[in-house]
């Protein structure tokens, strides 16, 4: 990351505010998956899975074979799900690292037996409740699968599932943990009783006390961002990431010039222009133009015109600016707050792709 340290856009991530999290989120009696696919959300995974195993998380969870052999190359010995069946020709390297996996077919449970035959690799079995992203549908069939995981030699460790609307839709969520609750019940009678239940992402964690069973998985709530807006406020999640910049180019310009390509923003008055090094090939959404704000001073600016590839364009009105003056994309600048929300809301997403988008060439600097 240290090639693109010549401009001053950055992200800074609190790792205090991940421990806060962590803690915040734990029920007693509960352990924490702390999920940090897609690289922590943007965050970075290995100073976050390495703050949030300080606070108390006892797994960590990945979406990809990759993501968990980089914990370990990290040196994190935590226990890691690999959230989706692994890719075929994949198993034996995921066992190699100490990685769980997840099961939700027969073809993927034979697939592992074979690759690592007599290890008695531990996996948890998916059960699709009403997401239908994947798991095994209809959940009745899970019983069998599990049995099948047991004849092949594996280690029945966890049964799981995924809730669609857990932070949104209380009856979907009421269906969906009567269906695991079934599953669980009928794997029982059958003997089988794995030592993790879970099913409560961020949603189910904060407005679902009977999901949190054995073992919770929040993933955006580590990062003090809500799973829908308004979700958890009582709790004091604070935010992880803030995105800043610095103003770059200072212009005063008279009203009626209009900016950027396409020409689709006229300045109502006469006033003071600055041009800021962060565009959509950074992760900031080009739908957001003319829409969002950043803050310069303490006050919010209109982002003018078309979201660049590595600029944008501010109106500051009759704020005098010059350069260098800090940029705050996301975060707190004096009084003024900018969410992963609000902006999500001007470019018509969510939360979850804001932070996520954040490219590569924008360095992350941990501290806390």
């Amino acid at each position: 990351m240290t090639r693109y340290r010549h401009r001053p856009t950055h992200v800074v991530v609190d790792l205090a505010a991940i421990r806060h999290n962590v803690v915040l989120l734990t029920p007693e009696g509960v352990e924490l998956m702390a999920v940090v696919k897609a690289n922590a959300y943007g965050h970075g995974d290995v100073a976050v899975a390495r703050a949030a195993l300080e606070a108390g998380a006892t797994w960590l969870g990945v979406a990809l074979v990759e993501e968990g052999l980089t914990l370990r190359a990290a040196g994190i010995e935590a226990p890691i799900l690999v959230l989706s069946e692994v890719p075929d020709g994949s198993e034996a390297i995921a066992v190699a690292a100490r990685l769980r996996t997840t099961v939700y077919t027969v073809a993927g449970a034979e697939r592992l037996a074979a690759a690592v035959p007599g290890a008695g690799v531990p996996v948890h079995v998916k059960v699709d409740t009403g997401m239908h992203r994947v798991g095994v549908w209809p959940p009745e069939d899970a019983v069998a699968l599990m049995g099948k995981v047991v004849e092949l030699g594996l280690q029945l460790e966890g049964l799981w599932t995924h809730l669609a609307s857990s932070e949104d839709d209380p009856d979907l969520t009421r269906l969906q943990l009567a269906r695991f609750d079934a599953v669980v019940s009928a794997a029982r009678e059958a003997g089988l009783d794995p030592p993790y239940l879970h099913a409560a992402n961020s949603g189910g964690t904060i407005r679902h006390p009977e999901a949190r069973f054995h073992l919770i998985r929040p993933g955006i709530a580590v990062y003090g961002v809500a799973p829908a807006p308004g979700v958890g406020e009582e709790l004091g999640l604070r935010p992880a990431l803030s995105w800043r910049s610095a103003v770059s180019l200072v212009k005063r310009l008279p009203a009626g010039e209009r900016l950027s390509y396409g020409h689709t923003y006229g300045l109502a008055h006469d006033g003071w222009v600055a041009t800021v090094p962060v565009g959509y090939a950074d992760g900031y959404p080009r739908a957001a133009s003319s829409r969002a704000d950043v803050l310069i001073r303490g006050r919010r600016c209109r982002v003018a015109g078309s979201v660049t590839m590595d600029q944008l364009v501010v109106d500051c009105g009759d704020l005098e600016i010059a350069p260098g003056d800090e940029v705050v994309v996301l975060g707190r600048q004096g009084d003024e707050q900018i969410t992963a929300w609000e902006l999500a809301g001007h470019a018509d997403t969510i939360a979850y792709e804001i932070v996520t988008r954040i490219g590569e060439r924008v360095p992350r600097e941990h501290v806390g």
